[in-house]
């Protein structure tokens, strides 16, 4: 007789120590065995961790990888980004509808596939892509989305998918990967793809006291690679000199932002020398303890990631006296998430590892002070520690040495969309964004998302623009449209993301990004009128002060960016009233954006 859900529950949660920061990771574990969070699995796992039954159905509603409902054995999520549809993602959809008989959010009658549409899954460079439970798809097309449904129906194996297409470069061709995706590494630099022994940076940070290593990261004058640019030698600081008798290292894996995933190339083809960065920001600020929490999507990598880890503990360069430094002892664990993009800001991020939604925590105190279970906890980039080991290794003068006056050293550059030559590109702060667009073939592009829908779009007067913190700052997403894409339709397409992706937490973010949505549509639309655009850069104003959280705060900007640096496309999709007198009012679209913000449905009409 089988195992009971009860008894797989109540096993897992012994292997976990029955940990209730844990939960996340038997959730998970449930939703691989089962393909759902039954009720039957939720009481079983309130139980067995010691928690109300409604935080576990709160964290089953709260991710997008886990399931109250039954699940296909196969789950297709096909990427529904702005890039994956500008190649063609709405054509893979309808081949993937026809060959299984089913719509996106439903599942086979066998129970064999479920096919959803789910946000950016790091692949922009090769799009249109999708997730076949963790087997990733790529460059697909109307024809291959067919033989896809044909190989899974004749044997049931994602992995059978990768070997019929083949594996992609470098070490997505290793054993414990075994991938169909491609690096795109198109301008290697001398800091992030340059040669690396493993150990040589942590050896000459340990022959340095703690607060000299932190001193030369300061030196190098090194901001956080994840966007905000926060000094990172300044965030040591604060951890180290914080209360507490533990501390830890959290690497932030979390890839999130739509257009983004240089950090996929540095986890499959440089992970010692981020591994290496954490070990020396564990000695800086006295952790013993490391997390990597590393983004669902990247679940492909996880079983490489902890050979690597294994390698480094057999080398001596994790584990108890490392590299013959008495007393220095650390250790990294991977945590994966599951699929939220709120996880991405720290707060939220700490709010996962600890098993919980990923809501994001009222600031202060900071996670320097009070982080992972309310100890000093410092949360770095994948990027931004890779950085950290080459300092140590090479010293903060040579690190500096490229750069502008205020951003030191280089940046990753994930550029996608119109261009003949996406890719990660490792550039200097400080480049013009036409530069960029040179480097990527992209001359004759008319607009560029800088940082993601997050970030600004710029227009081609500002293609003379810098990247860097002073100017364009970016934690790495470049999309690039030429003049044949609608920066309204791209406009909406972002804003889409985000009502998705909030956590609802505060009415500025829950409703506030559906009015804006409703206003760019109705503008689209060509029902719009000049008034609306003064409305909607309120609105964008207010949302962006009232958030609770980094999501809120930026979302807007989609919105004011492109009233600002394309406020003529605006003006050419509103009505001009020719008699002087506003347009009549329309009560029908007057409700409509009253019950979106509302979340009221339409009254029944007797009949």
């Amino acid at each position: 007789m089988g195992e009971s859900v009860g008894d797989f529950v109540r096993r897992v949660s012994h292997e976990l120590g029955r940990n209730r920061s844990r939960l996340l990771e038997l959730a998970r574990a449930v939703q691989e065995r089962y393909r759902y969070v039954s009720p039957e699995a939720m009481d079983a796992m309130a139980r067995s961790m010691g928690v109300p039954r409604v935080e576990v159905e709160g964290l089953v509603s709260f991710y997008a990888f886990l399931s109250d409902r039954p699940q296909g054995r196969i789950v297709i999520r096909l990427s529904d980004n702005v890039i994956d549809e500008m190649k063609g993602a709405a054509r893979v959809g309808a081949a993937f509808q026809e060959a299984l008989g089913i719509g996106f959010g439903q599942t086979t009658a066998d129970g064999l596939f479920t096919l959803e549409w789910t946000p950016c899954i790091g692949m922009s460079d090769q799009a249109p892509a999708a997730l076949i439970n963790h087997v990733v798809a790529t460059q697909l097309s109307s024809d291959s989305a067919r033989r896809i449904v044909e190989i899974l129906r004749q044997d049931g194996s994602p992995e059978k998918v990768v070997r019929a297409f083949g594996f992609g470069d470098g070490n997505n061709g290793h054993d414990l990967v075994r991938a169909m995706v491609h690096n795109n590494i198109r301008q290697p630099g001398r800091v992030i793809f340059g040669h690396m022994a493993p150990g040589e940076a942590l050896s000459k940070a340990l022959a340095m006291s703690p607060v000299e290593v932190i001193r030369d990261v300061k030196t190098a004058r090194l901001r956080g690679r994840g966007g905000a640019g926060f000094p990172t030698g300044m965030k040591w600081d604060f951890t180290r000199a914080a209360e507490g008798q533990r501390r830890y290292v959290i690497c932030n894996a979390d890839e999130g932002e739509p257009g983004t995933f240089k950090d996929r190339v540095i986890l499959t083809e440089r992970p010692d020398l981020m591994i290496e960065g954490m070990t020396i920001a564990a000695y800086a600020v006295g952790a013993e303890m490391g997390i990597i929490y590393l983004r669902a999507e990247y679940a492909y990598l996880r079983a490489f990631l902890e050979h690597v880890l294994e390698g480094r503990r057999r080398q001596g360069l994790l584990g108890r006296d490392i590299a013959g430094k008495k007393g220095f002892h650390f250790d990294i664990r991977i945590q994966l998430g599951a699929g939220a993009y709120v996880c991405g800001e720290e707060t939220a991020l700490i709010s996962s590892c600890e098993g919980d939604r990923g809501d994001p925590k009222d600031r202060p105190p900071f996670p320097t002070d009070k982080g992972l279970l309310s100890h000093p906890t410092t949360v770095n980039n994948v990027e931004t520690l890779c950085c950290v080991a080459r300092i140590l290794e090479h010293g903060p003068g040579w690190f500096s040495e490229e750069g502008s006056s205020q951003s030191a050293g280089p940046k990753l550059l994930s550029i996608s969309g119109d261009c003949a030559r996406p890719g990660v590109y490792e550039v200097p702060f400080g480049i013009t964004l036409a530069e960029v667009l040179r480097l990527c073939g992209a001359e004759d592009a008319a607009a560029v998302q800088v940082g993601g829908p997050s970030g600004q779009m710029v227009g081609r007067e500002g293609f003379g623009r810098r990247i860097c913190y002073e100017d364009l700052s970016t934690g790495g997403a470049v999309m690039v449209f030429d003049g044949s894409r609608d920066v309204l339709w791209i406009v909406n397409k972002f804003l889409d993301f985000f009502i998705e992706e909030s956590c609802g937490y505060c009415t500025p973010c829950r409703v506030g990004n559906v009015l804006m949505r409703e206003r760019v549509q109705r503008i689209r639309a060509g029902r719009g009128e000049p008034s609306d655009l003064d409305y909607l850069r309120r609105l964008a104003q207010t949302v962006k002060t009232a958030s609770r959280c980094g999501l809120g705060q930026t979302s807007p900007n989609p919105v004011l960016t492109t009233l600002d640096n394309f406020r003529g496309v605006y003006q050419s999709r509103v009505q001009q009233p020719t008699d002087g007198r506003r347009p009549a009012f329309d009560l029908e679209a007057a409700l409509v954006e009253a019950r979106a913000a509302t979340g009221a449905r339409p009254a029944v009409t007797p009949g």
